[in-house]
């Protein structure tokens, strides 16, 4: 008994190791694709995936959770409905869902990144609810969605927890710009600096249940959590 115990132990051990490793290789792929000038959320997504069943998204969700709103939103699962975007727009013009409906209906971006994600795991809700959020957490920051934009976010994802995502894709541009573009290296490290220093002063982002203040001036948003936008 004890025999055939220790083989199916063996054998549990060598399949977590087999999806480690593909996880892994995921991983690379699409780092490497992104470095060699692939920008598509394809890529981003595939690398998305394979992070979230890693040990470190495990502990960016436990990092979380240390803060109790967080932590009550990663327990009670909390995914609101889709944005309704026409609605937002009979907000107030310096509301929150107004401001965040426009740039959505101008830039032609997807409110609903979130649509067939899943959340059996603390991991899982926590990507779904940042997918469903990340425009909103640009509009708040001030940081546009250019590339060097995008890449003060991470950082300030990074200043608030140790967010896998975010760590590759600052790392990913880091080197691309080193190598490919390296005039831009110093407004890189510029956006990256003030993501970082206004993430650390801020309160959790992620705490917020921005839903449930649409109308909310974007001022006020940003004066209660103090953040200082670019």
């Amino acid at each position: 008994m004890q025999l055939m115990n220790f083989k199916a132990n063996q054998l549990v051990d060598a399949e977590i190791q087999q999806k480690n490793h593909f996880q892994m290789l995921v991983i690379f792929k699409s780092f490497f694709s992104m470095l060699t000038g692939e920008s598509s959320l394809e890529a981003v997504g595939e690398m998305s995936d394979a992070l979230v069943e890693t040990p470190a998204f495990h502990l960016a969700a436990e990092y979380l959770k240390r803060d109790r709103a967080c932590a009550a939103l990663i327990r009670d699962r909390y995914i609101p409905a889709p944005h309704d975007l026409d609605k937002l727009l009979t907000y107030p013009e310096n509301s929150l869902g107004y401001i965040y409906a426009a740039t959505i209906k101008e830039t032609g971006f997807d409110p609903n990144l979130h649509a067939g994600m899943t959340a059996e795991t603390d991991a899982k809700y926590v990507e779904l609810r940042l997918s469903q959020t990340h425009d909103i957490w640009h509009i708040i920051t001030g940081f546009d969605t250019s590339v060097i934009g995008e890449i003060g976010l991470q950082a300030f994802h990074l200043s608030q927890f140790p967010y896998p995502l975010a760590t590759m894709l600052v790392a990913n541009s880091l080197m691309s710009s080193t190598l490919l573009d390296p005039e831009q290296l110093p407004q890189l490290l510029e956006a990256i600096a003030q993501g970082w220093q206004m993430g650390k002063t801020a309160k959790p982002l992620f705490a917020q249940k921005w839903e449930e203040g649409w109308d909310k001036p974007l001022s006020q948003w940003q004066a209660e959590l103090n953040i200082q936008p670019v």
